[in-house]
């Protein structure tokens, strides 16, 4: 040490720092730093950087004095020949060693525990991310734009030198909904539905050619139209020939006559309920479509007026020309006629107004119908036994095992044609009219009891029912009569609230009078009802009444009322012809009794008097129920 040099020691304070003086004066003092956290803290003192610079200038200096020294002396040789391997042995088995200690320091931390040094957090600027972002979408952006502006203007400009579309994008439109196929240089097309399974033999063939450019440009406008615009005529790259049998427009018109008297009418058309102009120049496609429609409407005619000759019917139907005629129910024809114009026709034969009306149902029948026929021309049974003959259902090939009769066979070996289920739908269509049309007069006629009918959903297109409910308003839970009808083709089938079943004709005067017999039954059971809730007594009930005038079409109904004490006597009688209801009255002990000499004792008199008439017009209330209540009421209370 220097002769004025001083001794410092340097020591750690005893005292803690303060972390926090409280409001009350006491100090909060830091916890003490543990071994790890003190070790921490001087390591992070030591510059690293320092001590490297000082060992790279020591090995400096020590390489530039070895190189001062004569290499003649600074070799020497070796005291022992392998002392060069075994240093290299012992540094390498030294580094072995501290590899493990480190090791094992590392992984038991028993001797040492390495803590993650505390780094200063960076301060982030958020606006100043928030900038650099958006200026790099603002590029990404300009980016976009400029090859969006690039693509416009080279459509644009593809547009420009291009007036008419592709040919061949407009081919591989075509070909999408059309079947095509190429025939030496020429693209032929079908529209009929052979592949579907069809047999008729008009062909449907048409022919795709490319549009020449004499024909776009030099073609003559259109007529204006009276505005003074013309109208934009479609351009397209492709000509279409259509053969001319299947050029205009077509439809099938189904109509239901009676003594020449229009019932109902429909037009069916494959494209609905509009026509399509037959324009020359209208689109390819709907050029196709009406070409497909014209087709349809012939395969189906010709397939109904192939039926209509080779049925045998008692009433045999009748083809003329492009009409059918069949007989559907007694003085009822169904007619269909295909109508078929061109533009060539002068003439062209304008349907009605009330027969211009599409009819959807009848249209999705007949084309239902149709495509059964087709399914059925493709998909025949498979034979059983795989070696048997290919078209005979399973049930025919059976019927030698298992001994069926000439009756099975034929029944086998009947098939419905399609003219039959047509036939079959129309009647069950006029019946449902019939039924409706009854529905409806008598509940516009009766208002006293109340006619309702509720139509199921769930029915066929040859069978339907109805439900109809007769009740008396403001009575419903004393009793109400139920009546199921079934439509079927040519008659009816009926339900009564007692379970009888009454199969009528197709007249619809039949159904009338059973309503009527309902409606008079209907009287009758809710007088009775109410009775029982008045606490009347029944003395006699008959739906069927021998006595008194005959009706004309079935028989009245009556029944006998007595009061609590039995001093008053009631008699309803209901009509069905003559939609009458007459109520007389009873008293016992008679008022006019008198003993005479062969009936002197009085106990004759509790037979009952003669009945008078009451006169239920007269009486105040809403229907005939309401008027008997009050008559009971009051007959209960004067007794």
């Amino acid at each position: 040490m220097a002769f004025n040099s001083i001794n410092i020691s340097v020591e750690a304070p005893i005292e803690n720092q303060i972390q926090e003086i409280t409001y009350d004066g006491m100090e909060i003092y830091q916890p003490p730093l543990t071994l790890s956290e003190s070790l921490v803290k001087y390591a992070q003192k030591i510059d690293f950087s320092k001590t490297t610079d000082l060992d790279l200038k020591r090995e400096d200096t020590t390489d530039d004095s070895k190189s001062d020294i004569d290499p003649k002396d600074a070799f020497q040789s070796s005291l022992w020949p392998w002392d060069s391997v075994r240093n290299k042995l012992r540094n390498a088995h030294q580094e072995v060693c501290v590899l493990a200690d480190v090791l094992a320091i590392a992984k038991d931390k028993r001797y040492m525990v390495l803590d993650p040094v505390p780094q200063e957090p960076l301060e982030t600027k958020p606006m100043v991310q928030i900038y650099a972002r958006k200026k790099a979408l603002a590029g990404a952006a300009n980016v976009l734009l400029t090859g969006a502006e690039k693509l416009k203007t080279s459509q644009n400009e593809a547009v420009r030198n291009r007036t008419t579309p592709d040919f061949h994008i407009e081919l591989l439109r075509l070909r999408q909904n059309w079947r095509l196929k190429k025939v030496s240089n020429t693209i032929i097309g079908d529209l009929s539905y052979r592949t579907a399974g069809s047999k008729y033999l008009q062909t449907g063939t048409f022919e795709v050619t490319k549009a020449e450019e004499d024909e776009k440009t030099n073609s003559p406008p259109s007529s204006p139209l009276p505005g003074g615009i013309v109208p934009a005529k479609p351009s397209s790259a492709l000509k279409v020939s259509i053969p001319s049998e299947l050029q205009g427009v077509a439809y099938i018109e189904v109509l239901c006559q009676k003594d020449f008297e229009d019932l109902c009418s429909a037009n069916i058309n494959f494209l609905g309920s509009g026509a399509p102009s037959s324009n020359p120049d209208m689109h390819w496609q709907q050029k196709l479509e009406a070409a497909q429609n014209v087709l349809f409407c012939k395969e189906l005619f010709n397939q109904l007026a192939k039926e209509a000759v080779q049925l045998q019917n008692p009433i045999p139907h009748m083809v003329v020309g492009n009409q059918i005629m069949a007989s559907v129910l007694p003085s009822i024809q169904l007619i269909i006629a295909l109508r078929h114009s061109t533009s060539g026709d002068k003439k062209i034969e304008k349907p009605s107004h009330s027969r211009s009306e599409h009819d959807h149902v009848l249209e999705h029948s007949l084309h239902q119908l149709l495509r059964e026929v087709h399914h059925k021309n493709t998909h025949h049974p498979f034979p059983h036994p795989a070696t048997g003959p290919l078209g005979p259902s399973k049930k025919r090939m059976m019927a030698g095992p298992m001994a069926a009769d000439r009756y099975e066979l034929l029944e086998m070996t009947k098939q419905e044609t399609l003219l039959e289920q047509i036939v079959r739908q129309t009647q069950h269509f006029l019946m449902r009219m019939r039924t409706e049309y009854v529905l409806d007069t008598l509940a516009k006629e009766f208002k006293d009891p109340l006619i309702t009918s509720h139509w199921s959903t769930h029915s066929s297109a040859t069978r339907s029912c109805v439900k109809i409910t007769i009740l008396t308003h403001g009575y419903d839970a004393v009793h109400s009569t139920p009546l199921l009808v079934y439509i079927a083709e040519k008659g009816l089938k009926c339900i009564c609230r007692d379970g009888r079943v009454m199969n009528l004709s197709y007249e619809p005067q039949e159904l009338r009078d059973l309503i009527f017999y309902t409606i008079n039954q209907h009287r009758i059971q809710i007088v009775i009802g109410l009775a029982k809730v008045m606490g009347w007594q029944i003395l006699e009930n008959s739906n069927h009444l021998g006595i008194g005038a005959v009706e004309p079409l079935g028989n009245a109904a009556s029944c006998l009322l007595a009061s609590p004490t039995g001093d008053r006597i009631i008699a309803v009688r209901c009509e069905p012809q003559a939609n009458a209801i007459h109520v007389s009255v009873a008293h016992s002990p008679r008022t006019d009794f008198f003993p005479g000499r062969l009936v002197t004792e009085r106990k004759w008199e509790h037979l009952g008097g003669q009945f008078r008439d009451v006169r239920m017009d007269k009486m105040e209330g809403k229907n005939f129920l309401y008027k008997m209540e009050l008559l009971m009421a009051s007959l209960t209370s004067n007794s």
